[in-house]
């Protein structure tokens, strides 16, 4: 006959194992979705990836950084067609790119036009990369907030995977919206959670 105590060892064995993987994920958990590639000297523009307002704007001046310091030539921003009440996005982007940074750099930015039906990392990058392919480019940097970049990476570097003739990097900036350690804030642990799942989908293929 089996031992009594097998079941309890195998439940004393199945907490302790769930104990190491919740603390693991409590100390390590946050950078799981970070995955920033090497900078690269220069490249021909840098790619900003749409988000919430508070995610934009920390893209937006990390590219503009990029400028900046002579890493990027221009700055390609994707918006969407048209804000919710129906006004045009880059006249007001471009208004906002001037205020902030000045007419120069303001006038370094392209906008790529998405459609309302965009809602999703993939569709984004399906909908950004004809206006990639319109001015020629062959070396970009995709910049978005740091929780989103292993997730974004997977889904550019698949896109791009046999296209020789462009070449792809990530750069993560830091996101006011995902701060460490992540579950003690309630916004910060509202993202990993839902970019987790979202990396597991990717992962499996979803898109």
């Amino acid at each position: 006959m089996p031992s009594p105590t097998r079941p309890v060892f195998r439940i004393l064995w199945l907490v302790s194992a769930g104990a190491v993987i919740a603390i693991c994920l409590l100390v390590w958990g946050g950078n799981l979705l970070i995955a920033t590639d090497p900078l690269p000297d220069h490249v021909e523009a840098a790619v900003v990836l749409q988000g919430s307002t508070v995610a934009e704007k920390a893209r937006i001046a990390g590219a503009i950084n990029l400028l900046q310091r002579g890493i990027a030539d221009r700055v390609l921003l994707s918006v969407p067609k048209e804000s919710y009440w129906g006004q045009s996005i880059p006249p007001v982007a471009r208004a906002y790119l001037e205020r902030n940074y000045g007419g120069d750099l303001a006038a370094r930015v392209d906008f790529c036009e998405t459609s309302a039906d965009v809602n999703s990392t993939w569709q984004e990058a399906r909908a950004v990369a004809p206006c990639i392919q319109v001015h020629h480019w062959q070396s970009v940097i995709i910049v978005t907030s740091n929780y989103h970049t292993r997730r974004s990476r997977m889904i550019w570097k698949s896109m791009t995977r046999h296209d020789s003739s462009i070449r792809i990097c990530i750069e993560g900036v830091s996101d006011p919206e995902y701060q460490q350690p992540w579950w003690r804030h309630r916004q910060s642990a509202k993202i990993w959670v839902n970019e987790v799942a979202k990396l597991v989908w990717t992962i499996l293929g979803g898109r």
